[in-house]
C-alpha cells in the first residue's frame, strides 16, 4: 500500500548575500493509497516546494519524506510526474512519447506496444500513435504527458499545474479525465494548483498552505472529487457547498496575501 509520509519537514534556501528564505517549516502529514490530495496557497507558499521535494529534486535541510517506508533521497520510478507545459520531446510522435520510459527500460517491444495502445485509449487519443507531438492541442498534448505518467506505473502521481495553461472547456474536460484516471487505477495523486475551483473539484482532501514560511494552514476533507465521478462539474460548481467552501478558501487566501502585501510596504 502506498504510505508518503512528510514529518516535520522544514526547507530553507539561501541568497547569495547568505541571507535565509524558509520556504517551509513543520510540514507534516500523511497520504495514503488511492487518496486525491490537492494543494493551493498564495504565491510564494512553497507549494511547488513541497511537491520538488516530494520529487525528490530537492532535498529538505529539517525533517524526513518516506514513501512505502523508504527514505525520498532522489528521483525514482515509485513518483511520476506531470508539469504544466507536458515537458515533451516534440520531434518524436505520440506513441514515441508515451513509450519512452519503457524503451530506456529495454522493455518487451510487443508489450510496450500494447501497453501504448491501451494507455493512449484511456486518456482519449486512440488512433494518434503516429501523430508528431508538435502537431497536437495543448490539451492533447497533456493527455500524452498523463499518458507517459502512467504508462510507467508508478505509486505516487505528482502533478505541477498540468491544466493551467489551457483554455477553461479543455481544462474542465481534463479535469474530468484526471477524475478519472484516479478512480479507475486506484493511484495515489498529489496536484499543486492555483485555482480555487479546481482544488476543490480534484481534491477529496485539500490543503491551504499559507506563506514566509510556507506551512499547512488548513485541511478540508471534501466530496466533490466523488461527485464528479459520476456529475457535470459545472452543476458541482453551482452546489451550495461547493460555493460556501469557495467563498471560505477565497477570503483565506485573499486575507494572507493582504499581510504579506503589508509586510512589503
Amino acid at each position: 500500500m502506498t504510505e508518503l509520509v512528510a514529518d516535520s519537514i522544514d526547507m530553507t534556501f539561501y541568497t547569495p548575500a547568505g541571507e535565509a528564505v524558509h520556504a517551509l517549516q513543520d510540514v507534516s502529514f500523511t497520504l495514503q493509497q488511492g487518496e486525491l490530495l490537492s494543494v493551493l496557497g498564495p504565491s510564494g507558499c512553497g507549494k511547488t516546494t513541497l511537491l520538488n521535494l516530494i520529487a525528490g529534486f530537492l532535498r529538505p535541510t529539517g525533517g524526513s519524506l518516506s514513501l512505502n517506508n523508504n527514505e525520498i533521497d532522489g528521483p525514482g520510478v515509485e513518483r511520476g510526474m506531470v508539469f504544466q507545459q507536458g515537458a515533451l520531446f516534440e520531434w518524436l510522435t505520440v506513441a514515441e512519447n508515451v513509450d519512452f520510459g519503457l524503451r530506456m527500460k529495454k522493455h518487451n517491444k510487443a508489450e510496450t506496444a500494447r501497453k501504448v495502445e491501451e494507455w493512449l485509449e484511456i486518456v482519449g487519443l486512440q488512433g494518434f500513435g503516429a501523430t508528431p507531438t508538435y502537431q497536437l492541442s495543448g490539451g492533447m498534448q497533456q493527455r500524452v504527458a498523463l499518458a507517459r505518467c502512467l504508462i510507467n506505473d508508478p505509486d505516487l502521481i505528482l502533478m505541477d499545474e498540468p491544466l493551467g495553461a489551457l483554455d477553461a472547456l479543455t481544462r474542465e474536460k481534463m479535469q474530468s479525465l484526471v477524475l478519472k484516471i484516479w478512480k479507475e487505477t486506484g493511484k495515489t495523486i498529489l496536484i499543486i494548483t492555483h485555482s480555487v475551483e479546481e482544488a476543490l473539484l480534484l481534491g477529496e482532501r485539500l490543503f491551504v498552505m499559507a506563506p514566509r514560511p510556507g506551512r499547512l494552514h488548513k485541511e478540508y476533507r471534501l466530496p466533490f472529487a466523488e461527485w464528479g465521478l459520476n456529475n457535470d462539474l459545472r452543476e458541482i460548481k453551482n452546489h451550495a457547498q461547493f460555493g460556501e467552501n469557495r467563498e471560505e478558501i477565497l477570503s483565506m487566501i485573499w486575507n494572507m496575501e493582504e499581510e504579506i502585501m503589508g509586510k512589503t510596504l
